[in-house]
């Protein structure tokens, strides 16, 4: 079955940085559209930033000019570097893999605590 495992979350200070990372196994990588999102507590999930199968990236607001999605077909992986980090980001970060006319699949999630 479809398994997509994210590393990478933490403890930062305010104003740090953290890469997480989504790699993807038993499915045809290159061709989803791979996205973060983020939830804290007491608050809907969230998009935080999306790539496409092509390398077109969107972001929230929020984040722009802080954060960074990139992905690597061959890795099977997609990345989100966070700069600048704030408490605000802090929240249990998922990995999404979407195509059209399939079933979305969801990592079990990251959790990014952002304090001093």
């Amino acid at each position: 079955q479809v398994q997509l495992v994210e590393s990478g979350g933490g403890l930062v200070q305010p104003g740090g940085s953290l890469r997480l990372s989504c790699r993807a196994s038993r499915i045809n990588f290159s061709i989803y559209a791979m996205g973060w999102y983020r939830q804290a507590p007491g608050k809907q999930r969230e998009l935080v930033a999306t790539i496409t199968s092509e390398g077109s990236t969107n972001y929230a607001d929020a984040v722009k000019g802080r954060f960074t999605i990139s992905r690597d077909n061959v890795k099977n992986t997609v990345y989100l570097q966070m700069n600048s980090l704030k408490p605000e980001d802090t929240a249990v970060y998922y990995c999404n893999a979407a195509f059209k006319g399939s079933r979305d699949y969801w990592g079990q999630g990251t959790q990014v605590t952002v304090s001093s």
